[in-house]
């Protein structure tokens, strides 16, 4: 059975060469990806899936649904699909995108057979206001068994951690005032959020080593001469799990409130984009699909890389067995999020590895809905993670 799936991957390969190039060329950036949702749609309607677009209230956001209508577990391919201001696809999603659709297809093509149902779902925003959280607190995932994504890089590596991320505002308020003439009669807003950066510097020294803090500020006053009444900082927060993540989080956030009490200032303190979870990845359904990457073609796949970084993948991976591993587009040093990483991915080099990466997720797939000893190892790790960090 497996060979009628890797058979039929030759007669849409050219298609989902065409998707990802297609994608590469309309860049959308996050929650504005009509098209690049449009295109990744029609190719699964046209294979017979179920679509229903502007789920969990994201225009852009879809579910796309093949049920064999025989018993058997759901396996669900997220799609990314959301580009870079200024750098376009240097984060691959064009690829991520259309090897899940293509694997969505691919397993499609014999689930009549095995049973199941498998889901396409397509997730906007990842780089910034991430579907895939509200998906995860909405039910989506409640009933899928397994969830998977496959994400290019430099080189090949298993799935593994990432960090959980608040992303924090602290607004300050005061008075204006001629900064020269009556500067007693104002409330400095800029101190606030200087006394701010001070005190989060000065935390670093008590914080674990996973700890990222890391900010800008957005807004410091318009004029050299004028007491800013409003002076506005963001923040990522980061930490390998979330429940040290809340504890350092509140911290800044107390930072935050002592700032408005030095300088005398008021601070409302909020999230401007959605936390994400840390990732969990269930090694059972890793080590499953490291064997089907192999056998599609990739010669190495090296163990998970250490990860500072955050997804949106982690809020899943705290509701179902998932993994986010990482697809070599054979150029070691690669760098993400630069414009060399978005020209590589329509290489025709990288578009044998795009077809190599859906196969290996289709195959992963196939091989959770038939071999139930799989399936259930994967469930029990899952259970058994989650009530630990219960």
């Amino acid at each position: 059975m497996k060979d009628h799936i890797k058979k039929y991957l030759d007669t849409i390969q050219n298609s989902l060469w065409e998707i990802s190039d297609h994608l590469f060329h309309h860049p959308e950036l996050g929650d504005q990806e009509f098209e690049s949702m449009e295109r990744l749609v029609q190719f699964l309607e046209e294979h017979q899936f179920t679509v229903e677009k502007g789920i969990v209230g994201r225009p852009t956001a879809f579910k796309a649904v093949y049920d064999s209508k025989k018993e058997g577990p759901t396996i669900a391919y997220l799609s990314e699909y959301d580009a870079l201001p200024g750098v376009g696809h240097g984060c691959g999603h064009n690829m991520i995108g259309t090897m899940s659709a293509g694997a969505g297809v691919l397993l499609r093509k014999v689930i009549d057979e095995i049973g199941g149902r498998v889901v396409v779902l397509g997730t906007p925003a990842e780089e910034t206001n991430g579907a895939k959280v509200p998906m995860s607190e909405q039910g989506i995932f409640d009933d899928i068994d397994a969830a998977m994504i496959l994400h290019p890089a430099d080189e090949s590596y298993e799935s593994g951690e990432s960090l959980a991320m608040d992303a924090i505002q602290f607004d300050f308020r005061g008075q204006t005032s001629h900064a020269a003439a009556s500067p007693e009669k104002g409330i400095n807003a800029l101190d606030g959020v200087i006394q701010l950066f001070n005190g989060i510097n000065a935390l670093r020294q008590h914080v674990t080593s996973d700890v990222r803090i890391h900010g800008i500020i957005k807004e410091g006053g318009v004029a050299a001469n004028v007491v800013p009444d409003k002076a506005v900082a963001q923040f990522y927060v980061r930490a390998k799990d979330r429940s040290y993540l809340n504890e350092v989080v509140e911290k800044v956030k107390n930072i935050a409130k002592g700032a408005a009490l030095i300088t005398g200032a008021e601070v409302h303190i909020d999230n401007y984009e959605l936390s994400y979870d840390n990732m969990i990845t269930n090694q059972t359904l890793s080590q499953l699909f490291t064997k089907n990457l192999l056998t599609a073609g990739v010669k190495e796949v090296k163990k998970a890389k250490d990860s500072y970084g955050s997804i949106d993948m982690g809020n899943v991976s705290h509701v179902v067995p998932a993994i986010h591993p990482y697809i070599g587009l054979d150029s070691p040093g690669l760098i993400g999020h630069t414009k060399e990483f978005a020209d590589t991915t329509i290489t025709e080099n990288s578009h044998k590895i795009l077809s190599s990466g859906a196969l290996a997720l289709a195959l992963t797939g196939y091989d959770l809905i038939t071999k139930q000893e799989e399936l259930e190892n994967m469930k029990k790790e899952f259970r058994k993670i989650i009530n630990s960090n219960a």
